[in-house]
């Protein structure tokens, strides 16, 4: 089960769909549609570049992997002051 996993976090999907959902949010983001302080771009961001880091750490692309361990802990962050700020 999880060398499907990890074979399957090789191949290319993984890494259009999380560039797609980052891409998304960045395209909504600047366009008004959406606001990067509120929890749908923050979760867009958050996967699109957690399946970016897998990808990248898979395939020894380290330069990119911190990068994207960056944008999903940002993200994450940013989810996480949007929970405290409501409870």
């Amino acid at each position: 089960m999880i060398d499907a996993v990890i074979d399957f976090a090789h191949r290319e999907l993984v890494a259009y769909v999380g560039m797609v959902l980052i891409l998304s949010a960045f395209f909504m983001e600047t366009r008004g549609i959406l606001n990067s302080k509120e929890s749908p771009y923050l979760v867009l961001m958050a996967l699109g570049a957690g399946l970016l880091a897998v990808r990248a750490f898979l395939i020894d692309e380290w330069a990119f992997f911190i990068l994207e361990v960056a944008w999903f802990a940002a993200a994450v962050m940013g989810l996480w002051a949007l929970r405290a700020v409501g409870s």
